[in-house]
Protein backbone atom coordinates (compact mmCIF):
# COMPACT_ATOMS: atom_id res chain seq x y z
CA UNK A 1 0.00 0.00 0.00
CA UNK A 2 1.38 3.57 -0.93
CA UNK A 3 2.18 5.66 2.45
CA UNK A 4 -0.30 8.43 2.79
CA UNK A 5 0.68 11.78 2.19
CA UNK A 6 0.52 14.77 5.73
CA UNK A 7 -2.73 15.84 4.34
CA UNK A 8 -4.38 12.62 4.35
CA UNK A 9 -2.84 11.64 7.05
CA UNK A 10 -4.25 14.97 9.25
CA UNK A 11 -7.69 13.83 7.70
CA UNK A 12 -7.73 10.83 9.45
CA UNK A 13 -6.53 12.06 12.80
CA UNK A 14 -9.20 14.95 12.88
CA UNK A 15 -11.75 12.76 11.87
CA UNK A 16 -10.70 10.58 14.76
CA UNK A 17 -10.73 13.36 17.37
CA UNK A 18 -14.36 13.94 15.83
CA UNK A 19 -15.61 10.66 16.67
CA UNK A 20 -14.16 10.36 20.67
CA UNK A 21 -15.95 14.44 20.80
CA UNK A 22 -19.50 13.70 19.36
CA UNK A 23 -19.26 10.34 21.72
CA UNK A 24 -18.79 12.62 24.87
CA UNK A 25 -22.00 13.36 27.10
CA UNK A 26 -22.21 17.45 26.39
CA UNK A 27 -21.99 17.79 29.75
CA UNK A 28 -18.56 15.84 29.84
CA UNK A 29 -17.76 19.21 27.22
CA UNK A 30 -19.76 22.11 29.36
CA UNK A 31 -21.50 21.80 32.59
CA UNK A 32 -24.03 24.29 30.86
CA UNK A 33 -24.57 23.32 27.56
CA UNK A 34 -28.07 24.06 26.54
CA UNK A 35 -27.29 27.57 27.39
CA UNK A 36 -29.38 28.49 24.44
CA UNK A 37 -32.61 26.57 25.28
CA UNK A 38 -31.52 22.79 24.34
CA UNK A 39 -31.29 20.41 28.00
CA UNK A 40 -28.02 18.51 28.30
CA UNK A 41 -28.77 14.98 27.57
CA UNK A 42 -32.56 15.19 26.46
CA UNK A 43 -32.31 11.13 25.68
CA UNK A 44 -34.17 8.83 27.79
CA UNK A 45 -32.47 7.69 30.97
CA UNK A 46 -32.86 4.63 32.96
CA UNK A 47 -35.81 4.60 35.27
CA UNK A 48 -36.55 8.30 33.76
CA UNK A 49 -39.89 9.78 35.57
CA UNK A 50 -42.78 10.30 33.11
CA UNK A 51 -45.91 12.61 33.39
CA UNK A 52 -48.50 11.02 35.85
CA UNK A 53 -46.10 9.85 38.00
CA UNK A 54 -45.53 10.29 41.64
CA UNK A 55 -42.66 13.21 42.14
CA UNK A 56 -40.20 11.97 44.41
CA UNK A 57 -40.71 13.96 47.84
CA UNK A 58 -37.60 16.07 48.78
CA UNK A 59 -36.09 18.01 51.31
CA UNK A 60 -33.34 20.33 50.75
CA UNK A 61 -31.82 23.60 51.61
CA UNK A 62 -33.04 26.88 50.26
CA UNK A 63 -30.68 29.91 49.79
CA UNK A 64 -32.73 31.92 51.98
CA UNK A 65 -31.52 29.57 54.70
CA UNK A 66 -34.97 27.48 55.06
CA UNK A 67 -35.43 23.61 54.36
CA UNK A 68 -38.31 22.70 51.80
CA UNK A 69 -40.02 19.73 51.46
CA UNK A 70 -42.41 18.86 48.57
CA UNK A 71 -45.00 17.12 50.87
CA UNK A 72 -45.62 20.78 52.55
CA UNK A 73 -47.22 21.30 49.71
CA UNK A 74 -49.59 18.62 48.42
CA UNK A 75 -53.00 19.38 48.35
CA UNK A 76 -52.35 23.00 48.93
CA UNK A 77 -50.03 24.29 45.49
CA UNK A 78 -48.49 23.49 42.27
CA UNK A 79 -45.25 23.11 42.53
CA UNK A 80 -42.38 23.58 39.76
CA UNK A 81 -39.35 22.60 40.55
CA UNK A 82 -36.69 23.69 37.49
CA UNK A 83 -33.37 21.77 37.79
CA UNK A 84 -29.81 23.40 36.08
CA UNK A 85 -26.76 22.41 35.67
CA UNK A 86 -23.98 24.81 37.47
CA UNK A 87 -24.38 28.23 38.72
CA UNK A 88 -22.84 31.28 37.73
CA UNK A 89 -22.43 29.90 34.49
CA UNK A 90 -24.24 32.25 31.57
CA UNK A 91 -27.28 29.92 30.75
CA UNK A 92 -28.11 29.13 34.18
CA UNK A 93 -27.62 32.60 34.87
CA UNK A 94 -30.44 33.30 31.94
CA UNK A 95 -32.61 30.77 33.68
CA UNK A 96 -32.66 31.60 36.88
CA UNK A 97 -32.77 35.56 36.00
CA UNK A 98 -35.84 34.98 34.04
CA UNK A 99 -37.19 33.70 37.28
CA UNK A 100 -36.61 36.07 39.93
CA UNK A 101 -37.43 38.22 36.81
CA UNK A 102 -40.78 37.28 35.50
CA UNK A 103 -41.39 35.04 38.27
CA UNK A 104 -44.78 36.91 39.28
CA UNK A 105 -46.82 35.37 36.46
CA UNK A 106 -46.09 32.14 38.40
CA UNK A 107 -46.91 33.54 41.76
CA UNK A 108 -50.15 35.46 40.26
CA UNK A 109 -51.31 31.63 39.85
CA UNK A 110 -50.59 30.79 43.24
CA UNK A 111 -47.53 28.60 42.21
CA UNK A 112 -44.51 27.84 44.48
CA UNK A 113 -41.40 27.74 42.44
CA UNK A 114 -38.32 26.84 42.97
CA UNK A 115 -34.58 26.42 41.16
CA UNK A 116 -32.38 23.04 42.02
CA UNK A 117 -28.76 22.44 41.25
CA UNK A 118 -26.10 19.99 43.06
CA UNK A 119 -24.10 23.38 44.04
CA UNK A 120 -23.27 23.52 47.69
CA UNK A 121 -26.02 25.87 49.58
CA UNK A 122 -23.57 28.48 49.76
CA UNK A 123 -22.35 28.74 46.35
CA UNK A 124 -26.33 28.90 45.54
CA UNK A 125 -27.34 31.35 48.66
CA UNK A 126 -24.30 33.71 46.70
CA UNK A 127 -25.82 33.08 43.53
CA UNK A 128 -29.72 33.58 44.51
CA UNK A 129 -28.00 37.20 46.19
CA UNK A 130 -26.10 38.16 42.91
CA UNK A 131 -29.77 37.65 40.94
CA UNK A 132 -31.69 39.78 43.56
CA UNK A 133 -33.97 36.34 43.44
CA UNK A 134 -36.72 36.38 45.94
CA UNK A 135 -37.52 32.27 45.29
CA UNK A 136 -35.37 29.77 46.55
CA UNK A 137 -33.34 27.79 45.15
CA UNK A 138 -32.10 24.82 46.67
CA UNK A 139 -29.34 22.54 46.67
CA UNK A 140 -28.41 18.59 46.34
CA UNK A 141 -24.86 18.54 46.66
CA UNK A 142 -24.90 14.64 47.09
CA UNK A 143 -27.48 14.29 44.35
CA UNK A 144 -29.87 12.13 46.02
CA UNK A 145 -32.80 13.94 45.09
CA UNK A 146 -31.50 14.76 41.10
CA UNK A 147 -30.93 11.05 40.99
CA UNK A 148 -34.25 10.19 42.17
CA UNK A 149 -35.69 13.00 39.45
CA UNK A 150 -33.34 11.24 37.06
CA UNK A 151 -31.32 14.61 36.12
CA UNK A 152 -27.99 13.04 37.14
CA UNK A 153 -27.22 9.38 36.17
CA UNK A 154 -24.49 9.24 39.02
CA UNK A 155 -22.95 11.12 41.95
CA UNK A 156 -20.62 13.58 40.15
CA UNK A 157 -22.57 14.67 37.25
CA UNK A 158 -23.99 18.11 36.96
CA UNK A 159 -27.81 18.39 36.62
CA UNK A 160 -29.48 18.08 33.03
CA UNK A 161 -31.46 21.36 32.15
CA UNK A 162 -34.84 19.50 33.10
CA UNK A 163 -37.70 21.29 34.99
CA UNK A 164 -41.15 19.82 36.30
CA UNK A 165 -44.10 21.00 36.99
CA UNK A 166 -46.20 19.04 39.83
CA UNK A 167 -49.92 18.88 40.94
CA UNK A 168 -51.01 19.39 44.06
CA UNK A 169 -51.92 15.55 44.10
CA UNK A 170 -48.06 15.14 44.06
CA UNK A 171 -47.88 13.84 40.62
CA UNK A 172 -46.29 15.44 37.75
CA UNK A 173 -48.31 16.98 34.91
CA UNK A 174 -45.66 18.46 32.93
CA UNK A 175 -41.66 18.09 32.28
CA UNK A 176 -39.43 20.83 29.97
CA UNK A 177 -36.78 19.12 28.81
CA UNK A 178 -36.43 21.80 26.28
CA UNK A 179 -35.80 25.27 28.43
CA UNK A 180 -35.68 28.56 26.93
CA UNK A 181 -33.59 29.83 29.04
CA UNK A 182 -34.36 33.39 28.32
CA UNK A 183 -38.13 32.98 28.86
CA UNK A 184 -38.58 30.36 31.10
CA UNK A 185 -40.56 31.88 33.88
CA UNK A 186 -43.01 33.09 31.21
CA UNK A 187 -43.40 30.00 28.87
CA UNK A 188 -44.08 27.98 32.79
CA UNK A 189 -47.18 30.88 33.86
CA UNK A 190 -48.66 30.33 30.20
CA UNK A 191 -48.25 25.96 30.08
CA UNK A 192 -49.79 26.10 33.47
CA UNK A 193 -52.38 28.50 32.74
CA UNK A 194 -53.38 26.98 29.79
CA UNK A 195 -53.36 23.11 30.79
CA UNK A 196 -53.72 23.51 34.72
CA UNK A 197 -57.42 23.94 35.97
CA UNK A 198 -58.45 25.31 38.98
CA UNK A 199 -54.42 26.44 40.25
Amino acid sequence: MAAMSWWELTWCRLKAVGAVLLALPAAALCPCAGALGLAVGQGATKGELAVGDEAPDFELPGSDGKTYRLSDFRGKSVVVIAWFPKAFTPGCTRECKSLAQEGQALAELGVVYFAASCDKPEDNRRFAESLGAKYPILSDPDRKVALAYGVVDDVKGFARRWTFVIGKDGKILHIDKKVNVETHAKDLAAWIKQNVPNK
